[in-house]
């Protein structure tokens, strides 16, 4: 593999009867940011434990540069856990140093690297504040200055924008696309799934343990449904409903989005909106990434 390369092989995991992680395998490459995205318990979390070994994985192997990662290279990693792992009542300028200093950079570099990110990140004013007292959005902050204070090689980020306000989620996502334009890989989960689509080179969509999906966002659309946004002010409300291959995916006031089978003939929905009065619009588009993610978890209730 190329230099600068996370690569997750067939890594599973089981509780008992439960499977956590089935053949999991991607890969997030030197300059990228990778959404890893799915529903709550679909195994986004475990998969990082295990990359960060915080977890043990009965099977299949991550790798770094093509080897095994071990505890040096692990410690090459800025880790941002989901649940906020800090020192609630240490000093934040304290903390982020004590924990530059574990990942081995010397006192002086790691006041340096620290007195960077909290400047970085709008925290100067809050330095010297126990971090149980600072709002749960900066608490987030620091949570990633964290993962950032010892230079990291590769971020891996669980749910970083979660509990953040607009103005902290623009600094955050400027920092993670900077450090991607650094040749830093960057994994990161989020449900917030706008953000995801506007923000990653790449995306991961999880179900019961397995990738199911990963492409960028536009290959991952091109493999969606097609769909007819038609915007008829006369048609009634189930005017598309006896139209083969047509189905009814929202309807708001007069506009209508109709998703078509592949061989639905788009034409003859056009003669039977016009059949109903006058056409305002008739657009072809692909689904957006949360219509992606509702279809895939869909199909797993269903099945």
């Amino acid at each position: 593999m190329a230099q600068g390369v996370l690569e997750i092989d067939r890594v599973s995991k089981r509780y008992g009867e439960v499977v956590a992680l089935r053949d999991m395998t991607f890969d997030v490459r030197a300059g990228e940011l990778f959404g890893f995205v799915g529903s709550n318990g679909a195994g986004k979390t475990t998969t990082m434990r295990i990359a960060l070994g915080v977890l043990a994985a009965d099977a299949g192997e991550v790798r770094w540069n093509g080897a095994p990662v071990t505890l040096e290279t692990r410690r090459r990693i800025g880790y941002m856990p989901e649940e906020r792992g800090l020192y609630p009542k240490m000093k934040v300028l304290d903390q982020l140093v004590y924990l530059a200093e574990l990942h081995g950079m010397s006192t002086n570099d790691a006041h340096r690297s620290a007195e960077n990110w909290v400047a970085r990140l709008g925290l100067r004013d809050r330095r010297g504040d126990e971090v149980q007292k600072l709002s749960l959005g900066n608490q987030q902050r620091v949570q990633l200055a964290a993962a950032l204070v010892h230079e990291p090689d590769v971020l891996v980020l669980d749910e970083p924008f979660s509990g953040l306000d607009p103005v902290a989620v623009d600094v955050m996502s400027n920092v993670l696309r900077e450090k991607a334009s650094a040749g830093v890989p960057v994994v990161f989960s989020s449900h917030q799934l706008d953000l995801v689509e506007r923000l990653c080179d790449r995306v991961g969509i999880v179900r019961s343990g397995s990738l199911v999906a990963s492409g960028t966002v536009d290959e991952l659309r091109a493999g969606g449904a097609v769909e007819l946004v038609v915007d008829a002010p006369q048609a009634p409300p189930a005017w598309a409903d006896a139209l083969p291959g047509v189905h009814a995916v929202t309807a708001r006031g007069s506009r209508f989005v109709l998703e078509l089978a592949p061989d639905a003939d788009d034409q003859a929905v056009l003669h039977a909106a016009l059949a109903t009065g006058p056409v305002r619009e008739f657009t072809r588009q692909r689904p957006s990434l949360t219509e992606l993610f509702r279809s895939v978890v869909t199909e797993e209730r269903d099945s």
